[in-house]
């Protein structure tokens, strides 16, 4: 249906995205997660599991996992969590804190291998205010970036398009990373 033309004629064209007609992405996958029902810790909760695809982790460490976020904001985003449910990087002991940003490391090299970013996004979100999703169990974001990932879909409709599945990504960054020594 759209805006009625008399009324778009007289609004300036900035304000209307898409011509002023809602567009919709389709992304019934996503269902079975808005659907689920977590009690306690995700991050605590998925250390309990095996590692495969149904987790996400990639790589153990003796302090910490690394894991890939269910949802990215590009393909190969990885985050590091510590074992400990901490909230903050100053509640953690130092060994944690070094291998935290070891496997960061590690995962900025595993990642260049299989997807050639051209640069990336590392940090962390300490606390629901400074936009934590999971506030209460501190964790590092390592995001690869490509010139122009940030593109009209993103930027007009909020929506991000990822060119390949959970699963695909899991199996190509844990294969690398068995076969990575550095």
């Amino acid at each position: 249906m759209g805006i009625p033309p008399d009324i778009k004629a007289h609004v300036p064209r900035p304000f209307f995205c898409y011509n002023g007609d809602m567009k919709r992405l389709w992304a019934p996958w996503r269902w079975k997660f808005i659907e689920t029902k977590t009690t306690g810790c995700v991050f605590c909760n998925v250390q309990k599991q095996p590692d495969g695809p149904e987790n996400l982790i990639v790589f153990r460490g003796p302090h910490t996992f690394v894991i890939l976020n269910r949802f990215p904001y590009t393909s190969g985003h990885l985050m590091v969590v510590a074992n400990a449910h901490q909230p903050t990087f100053e509640d953690l002991d130092g060994e944690t804190r070094a291998e935290m940003m070891e496997m960061a490391t590690r995962g900025m090299h595993v990642l260049r291998k299989v997807y050639q970013p051209e640069g990336f996004n590392l940090g962390a979100n300490i606390g629901a205010a400074a936009g934590a999703g999971i506030a209460g169990h501190v964790h590092l974001h390592v995001v690869p970036r490509w010139t122009g990932d940030s593109n009209f879909m993103q930027t007009l409709a909020d929506t991000r398009v990822l060119p390949e599945e959970l699963v695909e990504t899991f199996r190509r960054l844990h294969l690398a990373w068995e076969g990575s020594d550095s």
